[in-house]
């Protein structure tokens, strides 16, 4: 089944940006803190912008955003959106124009919040910002300004928050494909894969692949903003939408795994269990991690291990999505202790 889905997947057109494995690195020094072995997939070294896991979303949206021959992007997120960003890069690299609309989904008067980190990037990358009281309609207010766009004579191509849809998670269920045959090469059989669960379609599209390639992996995502009865029902759609994407089954009896104990008190404010985290990797493994998504699923991850909430005792996966820019909104969250 596996060549199967990889043969489906080639049917699609992409961008090629990512045309090297991103590394699988193992993490000793946490490995040796937590009792566990525990690896990496470094999908904060994807190209464009300083990385992230929506490169791999944005490899297939971009490509039909080009066959459709559009001339601008439009999409959305918080302030400081790594997915915006990194919208933003590619619409640079393709020669296209860029529209965000941002919240500050916390209402925050941080100037840090407001202008540094990726806010900052997004005035580098020259992106028209619309500044949205709320995201809570989302799709309507996307197509809303691709109209306008449209009655200013010009061609947009609307991404979705995160870029989540069925197109843009056939990027993970191409990074599955990568990190098993990874995980093969090294003779690795992990006991889990976790991450940070959003927007979804990075979790649904792993969910997909490695239910074929990987069966005996579960596949853990630790919430940023949502509970596990508000974030269940997403995953699951995006995984069914992707899968007739692709023309294949839904897979038979997938446990979609969701942890919601890590992202209190809301989405975008830094709690103390995910800042230690990130202080904890970057004084052991000078690896980086962000307050908002991978600092809090690695605090899941930790406290998993800790409380033996992970099944069978292999090696523990962590898949970095990036995020790092955030790191430069949240400098007081960085500096307490």
């Amino acid at each position: 089944m596996t060549t199967t889905l990889s043969t489906r997947l080639d049917s699609f057109e992409r961008l090629n940006l990512i045309d090297t494995p991103t590394p699988l690195q193992r993490l000793p020094r946490l490995s040796a803190h937590v009792g566990r072995e525990v690896y990496v997939k470094r999908d904060d070294f994807t190209p464009l912008a300083l990385g992230g896991n929506k490169l791999r979303k944005l490899e297939y949206l971009g490509a039909d955003a080009i066959r459709q021959k559009a001339d601008v992007l439009v999409t959305a997120g918080a302030i400081q959106s790594n997915h915006v960003r990194q919208t933003a890069a590619l619409a640079a690299r393709l020669g296209l124009d860029c529209v965000a609309l941002l919240e500050n989904p916390n209402g925050t008067t941080c100037d840090d919040y407001l202008h540094n980190g990726n806010r900052l990037l997004l005035d580098l990358l020259r992106v028209r910002v619309h500044d949205v009281d709320s995201l809570d309609d989302a799709d309507q207010q996307l197509e809303a300004t691709a109209q306008q766009l449209r009655d200013e004579g010009r061609h947009p191509y609307v991404i979705p928050i995160g870029g989540s849809n069925a197109l843009g998670a056939l990027g993970y269920v191409r990074a599955g494909l990568e990190l098993a045959r990874q995980a093969r090469a090294a003779g690795l059989d992990f006991s889990a894969t976790l991450l940070a669960s959003g927007s979804a379609g990075t979790h649904a599209g792993l969910a997909v692949a490695l239910s074929h390639a990987l069966p005996s992996t579960a596949v853990i995502g630790v919430t940023v903003s949502r509970t596990v009865a508000a974030q269940h029902p997403k995953v699951q759609n995006l995984v069914e939408r992707t899968s007739e994407l692709l023309d294949i089954p839904a897979p038979a009896g997938l446990r979609i795994d969701l942890w919601d104990d890590y992202f209190a008190p809301r989405y975008g404010e830094p709690n103390r269990a995910g800042m230690d985290a990130v202080r904890l990797l970057a004084q052991t493994e000078g690896l980086l991690l962000d307050p908002v998504y991978t600092g809090k699923a690695m605090a899941g991850l930790i406290d998993g291990i800790a409380r033996g909430r992970i099944e069978a005792d292999g090696p523990v996966l962590f898949l970095h999505t990036g995020g790092a820019p955030a790191l430069f909104a949240y400098p007081d969250a960085c500096r307490s202790h």
